[in-house]
């Protein structure tokens, strides 16, 4: 359960008209423009800035945000982030996850990826038709890709863009990510989480192989693409109006919205709080012999534990240990709540910390 490393820096964002500029007037941050750059790599701030957008916006006009994230990892808003992703591997590199507001699978972010984001009205809204825009985008560099049947972008067969959506009443949008020259290994460590026997009622990624849209031309970067993006969501939508490109700096205090989900994504309640209902069969091999350990987990908290060992004299121990493990934060049980069990027998103490090493959790803190 470690919490403690170096935060990612406290965003404070303004917005001006002119990227490059330093001195540039500053002017409040609205929704009502219609595409939005942001400067900022803190995930936080980019996804709670996303939603803010998507809640404010006039729902009748197209809009755009592109942006790029510090490296993390990004689940699904129904997924089970100790089912989708290598918490040893999280902790090891100290990357965050983050759990996302709209659907889908788990994908990685870092310096590498560029995110975009189209927002429109939910009448006029086709998944299909915004993939075919960022499709249209991509073959003006010059690289040939495809739009497959679950709307994912592809060179060939390997995967350069995922897809995720969120509709509400009136407004939808289809944002995803597009590799460009992402750490791909980091990627195949970080969202690879083996655990075939945890089974979920949420919604499980679709594993597929991937590739770097770099592979396929050397000059494509992520000035390129969003300049692409850009050039192809104005002709779609018949968009004139400038960028507005949002930069670190003052004024992101004063948005009550963004400055709470930013304390709301981090949050325990969030992030773990929301995992939908689980069982986790562990089935841990000690020297003196097999034991069985079933865990029903729901919205993060143990709700039964079930420990079975042939071994009739710690039998009754073990239903104790396994009824000491309920109503507990999964992967965040306190030893104290265990101790006096794990103390006075040997293989208590041996399920306890197969229990421990099976329930691995990492819980970044900005």
């Amino acid at each position: 359960m470690l919490r403690s490393f170096s935060p990612l820096p406290r965003p404070r964002t303004f917005l001006t008209r002119h990227r490059l500029s330093t001195t540039s007037i500053r002017h409040e941050l609205t929704p009502q423009h219609a595409i939005y750059v942001s400067n900022s790599i803190n995930p936080y701030f980019n996804l709670s800035l996303e939603d803010w957008l998507f809640r404010h916006k006039d729902h009748h006009e197209p809009l755009l945000f592109l942006y790029r994230n510090s490296p993390c990892v990004v689940i699904g808003r129904n997924q089970n982030p100790w089912k989708e992703v290598n918490m040893t591997a999280l902790k090891a590199r100290r990357i965050p996850f983050i759990r996302r507001r709209s659907g889908g699978g788990t994908v990685y972010h870092d310096l590498g990826n560029t995110n975009y984001s189209i927002h429109l009205p939910r009448s006029s809204f086709d998944r299909h038709a915004t993939a075919e825009l960022v499709r249209r985008a991509i073959n003006t560099l010059g690289i040939d890709v495809r739009v497959n049947d679950r709307n994912d972008i592809c060179v060939g067969y390997e995967k350069v863009s995922g897809s995720a959506y969120k509709i509400v009443s009136q407004r939808a949008y289809h944002h995803g990510t597009m590799l460009i020259s992402t750490r791909l290994d980091t990627l195949g460590a970080l969202l690879k989480a083996d655990k075939e026997t945890m089974v979920t009622k949420g919604v499980d990624s679709v594993r597929s192989p991937v590739c770097n849209l770099r592979q396929f031309g050397s000059s494509i970067n992520h000035e390129t693409f969003i300049n692409a993006v850009i050039e192809e969501f104005r002709k779609e939508y018949r968009v004139e109006e400038p960028i507005q490109w949002v930069n670190d700096g003052e004024g992101v205090e004063d948005i009550e919205y963004v400055r709470n989900g930013m304390v709301e994504l981090p949050g325990w309640d969030w992030a773990f709080g929301q995992t939908p209902e689980f069982t986790y069969t562990i089935l841990p091999k000690f020297e003196w012999g097999e034991v069985t350990i079933e865990i029903r987990s729901k919205h993060g908290i143990i709700l039964e534990a079930k420990i079975g060992s042939g071994d009739s004299g710690t039998q009754e121990k073990m239903k104790t240990l396994g009824r000491r493990l309920e109503d507990q934060k999964y992967g965040f049980v306190d030893a104290d709540v265990v101790r006096d069990v794990i103390e006075q027998d040997n293989r208590c103490r041996d399920v306890w910390e197969a229990l421990l090493s099976a329930m691995v959790s990492y819980r970044y803190e900005p």
